[in-house]
């Protein structure tokens, strides 16, 4: 509970700092409906800080929820494929010359995900087992990798190469209330999925046969996963494109707290997630550089490291 309250507290403060820095900083002269200067906040950073709150929190759940079905700390939302699979479809409507509409490219990625999702469950059958369903993804994920560099390779003009490589490093750049109206219903419904999963995977951790001995339906448990994350991940790629790391770092900083519970690690992951997005956006664009440095590269430069330091502590631990 403290540990809920103190990241809301930080998440309070992150707004605040989202709102009014960027390459020109508003003072609090600028927070009045009069001031034109007051247009900047609402109609530029206020729906930027809102989706990223959403997407950060979509990530940082989804991450915790993977972690605790796979039994994996290093398991990441883009193990499912289910990012690789939205991106693909967001490069095919860029390949395509769809994306002029507002709504087309969003759509394509949602629908790039649906298929992964379709995909990832006739892959793994009715078999509930773990090593499959991560088989699975990892096939997903590579397959649909490879057609979107096919993609880029293929594209018709240098333009439209450059405007697909742009998109894949992720940012919130240019998003408005649209974006927002988009993604936040279906990150909710895919939080509430995640959400009746807490229970099953307590259980989980004392290994698949007890679980199943205390009654909890490996099927059902499947399809909650796969649909949440896949809604979550989904709705954040459509609407921001390829943001890693956030669903691999946010759950180990929290789980120490929480005592290693994964139902107990779900909602300080989402804040924590919420939390980290928005600090993190908020630093590359206050950050003193020609153009704005894009959000997914700067979660990547965060995050190797990170996940170096993973590594070697496991290393570790085997030895």
């Amino acid at each position: 509970m403290r540990l809920n309250l103190t990241l809301a507290v930080g998440i309070a403060f992150a707004v605040v700092l989202s709102l009014i820095a960027g390459k020109v900083w508003l003072p609090a002269e600028a927070w009045n409906a009069d001031d034109p200067r007051f247009l900047i906040i609402f109609e530029l950073r206020m729906p930027r800080t809102v989706l990223g709150l959403a997407i950060g929190a979509a990530l940082g759940l989804s991450g915790a929820a993977m972690q605790g079905y796979l039994r994996n700390p290093l398991a990441d939302p883009g193990l499912f494929g289910v990012s690789a699979g939205a991106a693909l479809g967001a490069v095919l409507s860029m390949f395509f010359g769809f994306a002029l509409s507002a709504w087309l490219l969003p759509a394509f990625a949602l629908t790039g995900a649906a298929a992964t999702m379709a995909l990832l469950a006739l892959l793994a059958g009715r078999s509930a087992s773990v090593l499959v369903f991560t088989l699975a993804g990892v096939i997903v994920s590579s397959v649909a990798g490879s057609m979107t560099a096919l993609a880029i390779s293929l594209a018709p003009t240098p333009f439209a190469a450059s405007e697909i490589v742009t998109w894949l490093m992720g940012a919130l750049t240019d998003r408005s209330w649209d974006d927002v109206l988009l993604a936040l219903p279906i990150i909710a419904v895919g939080a509430a999925c995640i959400a009746f999963t807490g229970r099953a995977l307590d259980v989980l951790t004392l290994g698949e046969a007890a679980a199943r001995s205390m009654g909890v339906d490996r099927t059902r448990l499947q399809w909650l996963i796969v649909i949440g994350v896949g809604l979550c991940v989904g709705a954040s790629v459509a609407a921001a494109g390829i943001i890693g790391f956030v669903g691999l770092i946010v759950p180990h900083l929290v789980r120490p707290f929480v005592g290693n519970r994964p139902s107990a690690t779900l909602l300080p992951s989402a804040l924590g997630g919420a939390l980290l997005l928005l600090l993190a956006d908020s630093l590359v664009r206050a950050a003193p550089t020609v153009s704005e440095l894009r959000l997914g590269i700067a979660m990547s430069m965060l995050g190797g490291p990170f996940f170096l330091v993973l590594l070697v502590r496991m290393r570790r631990k085997l030895a």
